[in-house]
């Protein structure tokens, strides 16, 4: 009987050399003597098949950041925080990806955002011996590893475009080991190095851009608490462009003689939906049926009250209070950077996003309807107040009900007499309790690069501007929170370019 379907593919060999085999295996423990497997182990511990015909970014994404040991920070299953493709989706939605596949550079924004440390390169911006320089760096090591971005053409192998990770390196015959995660097609292999350049030197027809590689590391240090720049909307590269290169340009009017006079510049000619641009980081979990949703782990305390502490510095600053004060007398000329959407829309919002995430069987699109929410504003006896959000989000017939814990500032934060629970509209009565336009504006200036000012022509008003946005004098965290987001705003400026490899 005729069995519809495709059951893997032979690798063509030559050019690859199968890792099973006796060939593969004699390189294998040859390269390991000379010490370039030392990144195999952690990476063969999460190896992984990519789920979708297009996710090959994601699956070769989500292995490295779980051989990394990077935390996502929230959770995948049951209890478990734990990378998988489904959760790679803070800079393109997934269902676009699985029906269009990923850019070369949205990959690297899914890595940065994900909590790792990138370096990207095309072909152009490097060479073969500088890449053969960071293979061997990153195969002699288990704190990088480097994910390439190739045609399979060059190898015989059927299929266009395809990302995998690089699972180590031989000196003496000058090849490198490709995991490739399409396991249901090809095995891992052994594939010369030159070769895999010209594999990767090639133009997708579709941009008209170069392919590369990509080295991804740890940060020593956690990254993003509350803030994170996003380029899940269409508009991202316009706001990125802006803050970047024509804010600076505005800045060298003439008319410029107050603070005022530059929030308002440079607020008011924002371009449209640049408020979807920065966004506060939620913490969503499953409700569990069989707990309190009021109760916290220690580790949730703990990251709840780091976000709390954050939150507390921003509004501590000289420049949230001049922040707070245009907004207050400057919104209707500013109405996209207020907060008139509601925090029952916003709760919502991240409710149904939240349930998207946690469960494989809920997908966040149109289907999706958050059938009631509610805050609970407590303050119990054994704990700092906390605000955790409750909804109950139904897609077809599936219902998921999902929790989003929220920072609060201990300046906003309800006392033990103002005990309360609020449902569905009545929401809002909390509305300043979660970071609103003040903050995320507040710390968006502080994160713009220092040389953004230097057009300022009023040599009073820039020694003024500098007093406000100097990250010399912010607390450490804070000032960690706005240097990541600098580097986040220059790397997203950096990662335009639109190589899609989502081709088998």
């Amino acid at each position: 009987m005729a069995v519809a379907g495709l059951y893997r593919r032979i690798l063509p060999s030559p050019p690859a050399i199968e890792f099973a085999s006796a060939e593969g295996k004699q390189l294998f423990s040859e390269a390991l003597q000379n010490g370039t497997m030392e990144g195999f182990f952690k990476l063969i511990s999460y190896f992984q098949t990519q789920s979708e015909p297009s996710y090959c970014g994601l699956a070769s994404l989500s292995m490295v950041l779980n051989a990394l040991s990077i935390d996502p920070g929230r959770k995948w299953k049951g209890p478990w925080r734990w990378f998988d493709e489904s959760m790679l989706d803070c800079c393109e939605p997934l269902e676009k990806v699985k029906s269009e596949g990923i850019t070369f550079g949205k990959v690297a924004c899914l890595a940065h955002c994900s909590g790792a440390k990138v370096k990207a390169y095309n072909t152009k911006q490097s060479s073969l011996d500088d890449f053969r320089d960071h293979i061997i760096s990153c195969t002699s090591s288990e704190d990088c590893h480097l994910i390439t971005s190739y045609h399979r053409k060059p190898f015989k192998q059927t299929g266009t475009g395809h990302f995998s990770p690089i699972g180590g390196y031989h000196a003496g015959r000058d090849m490198a080991l490709i995991l490739d995660v399409a396991r249901f097609k090809y095995p891992p292999h052994w594939v010369p190095l030159a070769l895999l350049w010209q594999a990767m030197d090639t133009i997708d027809e579709a941009t008209g851009q170069y392919r590369g590689f990509m080295l991804i590391s740890k940060f020593q240090s956690a990254q993003s608490l509350l803030y994170t720049l996003s380029c899940r909307h269409e508009s991202w590269f316009s706001s990125a462009k802006y803050l970047v290169e024509d804010l600076p340009i505005l800045l060298k009017s003439e008319s410029l003689h107050s603070i005022s006079d530059v929030l308002s510049l440079m607020f008011e000619s924002l371009p449209t939906n640049a408020e979807n641009f920065i966004k506060w980081i939620a913490e969503v979990r499953r409700k569990e049926e069989d707990r309190d949703s009021s109760f916290l782990s220690e580790e949730e305390k703990a990251r709840l009250a780091a976000k709390e502490g954050l939150l507390q510095q921003v509004h501590e600053t000289k420049l949230f209070n001049i922040v707070r004060d245009w907004l207050s007398s400057c919104c209707s000329n500013a109405q996209s950077l207020c907060d008139k959407v509601s925090f029952s829309e916003i709760a919502a919002s991240v409710c149904c996003q939240g349930a998207a995430l946690l469960s494989g069987g809920l997908r966040e699109d149109k289907s999706l309807c958050c059938r009631s929410t509610c805050v609970k504003c407590l303050n119990p006896s054994d704990q700092t107040p906390i605000t955790i959000v409750s909804g109950s989000v139904i897609s077809g017939d599936t219902e998921q009900k999902v929790d989003m814990l929220v920072p609060v500032s201990p300046s906003t934060s309800l006392s033990s007499s103002n005990l309360r629970s609020y449902c569905s509209s009545a929401l809002d009565n909390c509305c300043g309790m979660h970071p609103g336009s003040n903050d995320v504006l507040t710390v968006l200036l502080l994160a713009l690069p220092s040389d953004t000012w230097m057009g300022i022509k009023d040599e009073k008003l820039l020694d003024q501007i500098f007093d406000l946005v100097s990250t010399e004098k912010l607390p450490d965290v804070l000032q960690q929170e706005v240097l990541h987001l600098r580097q986040q705003l220059s790397f997203l400026v950096r990662c335009k370019g639109k190589n899609v490899d989502d081709n088998l």
